[in-house]
């Protein structure tokens, strides 16, 4: 079975309809449908409320290959014990780099762009902002129109995939907290999907 003929069945066994389980997700019923027909995958954090709100483990429901062990850690963490100076964009930035250095000595570490993946209502506004600044001068810094948008979402999480000691770690920093997940399978790809969330391995980033 895979994940979403699973979850579909612990959903009905549990006796949830889809809207009763977004409500308790926090998430909308296409979530939970996109979920269901495997167009999509939840983050760490709705997977650990699945498996507690329909009482299965997370083992049974990522057991199809899945490539993250949802054994997460999480470390809390303050970017003004870094710096004197006001946080800005950019020495945040330099922060997190200093941070995931120190937590993983002498590995390599390397620098993940991420993009979250488009709904279809935002591809039908992605396709007419692109075409919108292709008409304007100066614009073509981003490969699509809603990559603006994305990238200002995310402005304050960094991805990092860091080698090891013979281990694979997915690493996220934000301006709160450091997460750290130990990967099952090594991800050797420079392009690759997890959630809802598309990854480019930029590569190595030196320690300053």
């Amino acid at each position: 079975m895979t994940f979403g003929e699973k979850l579909k069945e612990a959903r009905k066994g549990a006796g949830y309809s889809q809207e009763e389980l977004a409500n308790k997700l926090g998430v909308s019923r296409s979530a939970i449908t996109k979920w269901e027909t495997d167009k999509g995958m939840p983050d760490i954090s709705n997977i650990k409320a699945i498996s507690q709100l329909l009482n299965i483990s997370i083992d049974y429901l990522l057991d199809d290959g899945s490539k993250l062990d949802f054994t997460t850690i999480r470390k809390p963490i303050d970017l003004s014990a870094y710096t004197d100076k006001k946080l800005t964009a950019f020495n945040k930035y330099s922060i997190k780099n200093k941070i995931i250095f120190e937590e993983f000595e002498g590995a390599e570490i390397c620098n993940l762009q991420a993009e979250e993946k488009l709904t279809k209502g935002e591809r039908i506004v992605d396709e007419a902002i692109t075409w919108f600044t292709a008409m304007l001068p100066n614009i073509g810094v981003f490969d699509s129109g809603a990559d603006i948008a994305k990238s200002i979402n995310n402005i304050n999480n960094v991805f990092y995939l860091v080698n090891k000691n013979d281990k694979q770690y997915f690493v996220l920093i934000n301006d709160e907290y450091m997460e750290i997940k130990e990967l099952v399978d090594k991800i050797t790809e420079k392009k690759f999907e997890i959630g809802n969330y598309k990854f480019k391995n930029v590569g190595p980033i030196k320690n300053k």
